[in-house]
């Protein structure tokens, strides 16, 4: 098996991650021209690898774990970081679904016949060299390789030192397998070893390296942001947003908002706020809070909703700026008592990252509303916010949740990795 280069001695940094870059861009070149069965056939062999692999990569993980541990690492933190047995089966069964999908690369965009018989066709084609910073999810290293390699792309990788054990096996593996289906084993690449000077070189290699992903918290997203020449797509951030309204189901309300704050909280499509309409402040919301404290969580409430729990006999909190700005993380959550669909989403508008927003509501002149005014990248009506994965959205895994607007928005699968190229078909013919 061929690893990834060590940086030479007496290189610095900058040129070591350049020079990977590079190879990365090489790499490029022989996937574009790959076909969907070359591909597949490498997804496949990376899955068979993953699997056969699985004693290593536990043993590695094992390694992160207990340097996490020691470091203080919180323990949601550490679940979202641990890879046992069932969770690497998952990842090699994830990596199966993703070549089990259609190959965006070639797809027709768009088309025309001009009047002068010229004919048009506007195609997907790869981006060529992917850079993607993320924290410590090494299921990550493996979903962002197998995206990037059925769209015909080659990625660059830097995945944190609180992961680091972990995804130096996995890109072995993974770049093993690609060899033995003849690819070329920088398609895949890490830069973890050179840390934050590394990433820095990374996200300055402007014509190396065509687009790059952060995905992670807010510090990391908005270094990448300041920082970058290279293109960015700002992905993850997620202050989500439940509107419960007067005319909701209020015991399918109920379920929705406990579902989308506590089935994972430390998730970036976990919901960080609820506001609830006043008319449903005397009956409703004392029900819900009451769920909510019963589920752990720790209630943030303005002055209407903080009535309502100490008229209940709920321990609850004044909320801050701070908290209706806040990504919690964790089994908390700002709650607010607003009149209209028109104050709540006065209120998203004002303290939203534009990752997701959900509206429960029966009266479908409140739903049209909230899905017309609310600018995020995903809306839901009476539904979780926590389907907001790519996983979930039938992409196969996901890149990240981008919550931006240029190129791509929401969960990033196949298709927003690729670029579009147009193809001008003539028979001589001339401008005149």
């Amino acid at each position: 098996m061929t690893l990834a280069p060590v940086q030479p001695a007496g290189t610095t940094v900058d040129e070591a991650v350049l020079a990977v870059c590079r190879r990365a861009k090489v790499a490029s070149r022989p996937l574009r021209l790959a076909s969907r069965a070359t591909k597949d056939a490498a997804l496949h062999a990376i899955a068979d690898a993953i699997e056969a692999a699985t004693e290593r990569i536990v043993a590695a993980n094992g390694e992160d774990l207990v340097r996490g541990a020691a470091d203080g690492t919180s323990p949601h933190l550490l679940d979202r970081l641990r890879l046992d047995p069932q969770r690497v089966a998952a990842v090699a069964a994830a990596v199966r679904e993703v070549a089990a999908l259609p190959d965006p690369v070639g797809e027709v965009v768009r088309g025309s016949t001009l009047p002068n018989g010229l004919r048009l066709r506007q195609l997907r084609v790869p981006m060529g060299v992917l850079g993607v910073v993320y924290e410590a999810r090494p299921n990550v290293t493996v979903d962002v390789a197998v995206l990037a390699l059925k769209s015909g792309n080659a990625v660059v990788l830097r995945g944190g030192s609180a992961a680091q054990s972990s995804n130096t096996v996995l890109v072995e593996v993974v770049r093993g397998a690609l060899e033995s289906v003849g690819l070329p084993a920088d398609a895949v690449t890490s830069i973890d070893e050179h840390g934050r000077d590394g990433v820095g070189a990374l996200l300055t290699a402007r014509g190396l390296v065509d687009l790059l992903v952060p995905r992670g918290g807010a510090d990391l997203i908005q270094r990448v942001v300041r920082e970058a020449t290279v293109p960015v797509i700002e992905t993850g951030v997620g202050n989500c947003h439940v509107y419960v309204d007067a005319s909701a189901d209020l015991a399918q309300a109920v379920e929705i908002v406990l579902n989308a704050k506590t089935s994972r909280p430390s998730v970036c499509n976990a919901a960080e706020t609820v506001l609830v309409h006043s008319a449903l402040a005397a009956d409703f919301l004392p029900t819900l809070l009451r769920a909510l404290h019963e589920a752990g969580v720790v209630l943030h409430a303005d002055a209407a909703s903080l009535a309502a729990a100490r008229a209940a006999g709920l321990p609850a909190q004044p909320v801050t700026d701070e908290d209706w700005a806040a990504e919690f993380h964790g089994l908390e959550i700002a709650v607010g008592v607003v009149d209209s669909v028109q104050d709540a989403v006065e209120h998203i508008a004002r303290w939203t990252s534009a990752h997701t927003e959900a509206v429960l509501a029966t009266d479908v002149r409140v739903t049209d509303y909230f899905c017309a005014a609310v600018d995020s990248a995903v809306v839901a009506v009476n539904a979780s916010t926590r389907f907001t994965d790519g996983g979930e959205f039938g992409l196969g895994a996901e890149v990240g949740i981008s919550t931006q607007k240029l190129h791509a928005r929401g969960p990033m699968g196949l298709a927003e990795l690729t670029t579009t190229t147009w193809q001008v078909l003539g028979d001589g013919h001339v401008r005149v």
